[in-house]
């Protein structure tokens, strides 16, 4: 059951504006940072995201890997079409006939491979840009957070 929020903590003082719209604008704001590094080789960081999960999620049905990565499995699929269509992942037939399992092709491998520097350097950016105490405390908020979010 979900928890019920008193209205006084939306207006209280010290808190201000929407939580959603500010993470999402923190989110813009990082994931241009890393999509300007990822531009040299043609992806954002959202299908470079895609692609590092597959490879550790290789041959995942399109609702376990949706599961796996906390998104709805229609965004998912739409995410995943310009990545098929440049012929860096796959679908093919799951272990039941009415799922649908996706891997990462050779093509896929090899422009993670050669994405994961660009990553990199993305991160280490970002950290020097925020410095470490702050990446440490805004991965426990984080974490803490969706830990209380869970469904």
């Amino acid at each position: 059951m979900p928890a019920t929020v008193s209205p006084d903590a939306v207006t209280s003082p010290g808190i201000a504006g929407c939580t959603c719209a500010r993470l999402r604008k923190l989110t813009r704001r990082v994931s241009q940072r890393y999509d300007q590094h990822l531009a040299a080789i043609g992806l954002r960081v959202t299908q470079y995201s895609l692609l590092a999960n597959l490879a550790h999620h290789d041959g995942a049905t399109v609702t376990a890997l949706a599961r796996a990565l906390g998104m709805d499995r229609t965004t998912l699929v739409r995410n995943l079409k310009p990545l098929e269509q440049s012929g860096f992942v796959a679908q093919g037939a799951g272990a039941r006939g009415n799922e649908r399992a996706i891997s990462l092709t050779a093509e896929g491998r090899a422009v993670l491979q050669r994405a994961r520097p660009l990553w990199r350097r993305a991160e280490k950016e970002v950290r020097a840009l925020l410095g470490g105490d702050t990446i440490a405390q805004l991965h426990a908020l984080i974490d803490e957070s969706m830990t209380r979010l869970k469904d």
